[in-house]
C-alpha cells in the first residue's frame, strides 16, 4: 500500500508542474499580445498624427502662397499643429513661371511623415494650381 500511495504523489506533483506550466505559457502569451498590441495601436496614432502635422505644414505654405505669389522659403519654418510640429520648405523660383515645391516633414515618437507637393501658379490669374501631392514616407 504504501508504494502505491507514493507513486499517486509523483503522479499528482507531475501533473501540476504539467497544468502550471500550461497556465504560465499561456499567461505569457497573453501578456506578449497585450504589449505588443498597445504599442502598436500606439504607433499608428504616433504616425497619424505626424501626417496630420505635416499635412498642416502644407496647407499653411499653401495659404502662404496664395496670399504671396513670391513667397520662398528655402532654409524651412516650423508650423505647429496640436502639440506635433512640421518643418516646412519652400522653394519658389522668381519669377514664378516654373512649378514651386513644397515640402513639409513632422516627426511624432521617431515617426517621420514628409508630403511633397508641386504647385504652379496660374500668370493670369495668379490661382495657385496643385500639380502633385506626394506622401514620401
Amino acid at each position: 500500500m504504501e508504494r502505491n500511495g507514493a507513486h499517486n504523489g509523483q503522479v499528482f506533483l507531475t501533473l501540476v508542474f504539467f497544468i502550471g506550466g500550461i497556465v504560465a505559457i499561456v499567461g505569457l502569451l497573453i501578456a506578449f499580445y497585450a504589449a505588443s498590441s498597445a504599442d502598436t495601436g500606439y504607433g499608428v496614432a504616433a504616425s497619424a498624427s505626424a501626417e496630420s502635422a505635416a499635412t498642416a505644414g502644407v496647407e499653411d505654405a499653401l495659404l502662404r502662397l496664395d496670399r504671396n505669389g513670391s513667397f520662398s522659403n528655402t532654409s524651412g519654418y516650423t508650423v505647429t499643429s496640436g502639440s506635433s510640429t512640421a518643418t516646412v520648405t519652400v522653394n519658389n523660383p522668381l519669377p514664378p513661371t516654373t512649378p514651386a515645391t513644397i515640402l513639409s516633414v513632422a516627426t511624432v515618437s521617431g515617426h517621420t511623415k514628409k508630403i511633397s507637393v508641386v504647385i504652379s501658379e496660374n500668370a493670369t490669374t495668379g490661382q495657385v494650381n496643385i500639380v502633385s501631392w506626394t506622401e514620401i514616407q
